[in-house]
């Protein structure tokens, strides 16, 4: 049983009980809901066709920055070098359950 979710521009699949790194996302008590579901899976290769109402819960773990990427512009023969560095700004879930159809599917 999995989910595909969509959130801050990428889709990942998640099954209850994943824990996985999203880009920062408001929440609210420690919970965030993904209502903008793509696809669920009770069986491999079988799709649900509804997904109205459908939702995925989860629980905030921690939040963070990730590791610091290095961004190095450089025009040669014109003397211009510009370096600038960046850290993402993290939150990381632990997927509760996935809601849809009303039934509701947890670790």
């Amino acid at each position: 049983m999995y989910a595909v979710i969509k959130t801050g521009g990428k889709q990942y699949r998640v099954t209850p009980g994943d824990t996985l790194r999203i880009e920062k996302a408001a929440h609210d008590n420690g919970t965030i809901e993904f209502s903008e579901v793509v696809a669920v899976s009770m069986q491999e290769g079988k799709f649900e066709s509804n997904l109205t109402d459908a939702k995925v819960t989860a629980e905030v773990v921690s939040e963070g920055r990730g590791d610091k990427i290095l961004v190095f512009h450089y025009k040669r023969k014109k003397q211009y070098k510009k370096m600038q560095g960046h850290r993402q700004s993290f939150v990381e879930v632990k997927i509760k359950e996935i809601f849809v159809g009303g039934f509701s599917y947890d670790a």
